[in-house]
């Protein structure tokens, strides 16, 4: 995920307010934050690993039906917790890289993960052959698990990384390329806007502090990417395919979800962890 420089955010005027107005936020202030946030990430991984383990299953039963009912529900936990993939870099590639990501295409060896799966089950409609990519799916998941119980969260990464995310989705998923053969990306941005709001709501008493009118725009703009969202939301609790989501709705969320990337953008600068 490319980071917008900081200088040309000053130059935009981005960033409405010197980074020299802002005191620094106490480190004994983040601690909590921090660890609110880890026992997050935690459960998001405790729940991706089970839905996971069902969606692999079926994968191996040869059920194509539940295996495709599955893929977009279970996905979303691990789209919750994208701020941080740079911290397990290697691991989200395995996960979450996309076909792009490979010279080889669908049949590159190195290419695993969700998105390869997706392409047999939603592009070629077969379960065939999926057995080693799904266990191999299930042991990176469970491999997550483990790492992250063991990492250190810098704050300046939690923080950075729910703007960096937001500028991706903006930038790249929005056109759909992300679930291109399943047109499951609502259930993306969803998990993707979750998992950033969850930083700003936990850091909110210190954001607020420095800023409480920044704290107010952010969370209007969420409720406006929530609301565009909602409308194609499903009885079960799911969502439309994204091919049935209209082009001014596609462009209405570009908007808002490019400003809380900005946005989100001076927040390391507000707490003083640049």
């Amino acid at each position: 995920m490319k980071k917008t420089p900081l200088a040309l955010l000053l130059t935009l005027g981005l960033l409405n307010t010197p980074l020299a107005a802002f005191a620094a936020t106490a480190p004994l202030d983040l601690v909590g934050p921090v660890s609110d946030y880890k026992i997050y990430v935690t459960e998001q991984l405790d729940e991706l690993a089970s839905h996971t383990q069902q969606f692999t299953e079926a994968v191996k039963k040869g059920d194509l039906a539940t295996a495709q009912k599955l893929y977009a529900p279970t996905r979303v936990y691990y789209e919750s917790i994208e701020p941080i993939a740079e911290l397990f870099s290697d691991l989200d590639a395995s996960i979450d890289s996309r076909v792009d990501d490979h010279e080889k295409g669908v049949k590159a060896d190195d290419f695993t993960g969700f998105h390869r799966l997706e392409y047999s089950l939603f592009s070629e409609k077969s379960t065939q052959g999926l057995n080693e990519l799904a266990d191999k799916l299930d042991s990176d998941v469970k491999d997550l698990q483990t790492r992250v119980a063991g990492l250190t969260f810098p704050p300046e990464k939690v923080v950075g990384g729910a703007a960096a995310l937001l500028e991706e989705v903006a930038a790249t998923k929005i056109s759909g390329e992300e679930d291109r053969y399943s047109h499951t990306d609502l259930y993306d941005f969803q998990g993707n806007i979750d998992g950033a709001k969850k930083i700003v709501d936990l850091f909110r008493p210190q954001i607020e502090k420095q800023d409480k009118a920044f704290v107010a725009k952010v969370d209007k703009n969420f409720a406006t990417v929530d609301k565009i969202l909602a409308k194609y939301k499903t009885k079960d609790g799911g969502f439309e395919t994204y091919d049935k989501v209209k082009d001014n709705d596609r462009k209405a969320l570009v908007g808002p979800v490019n400003t809380l990337a900005e946005d989100l953008s001076t927040l390391r600068g507000k707490l003083g962890l640049n």
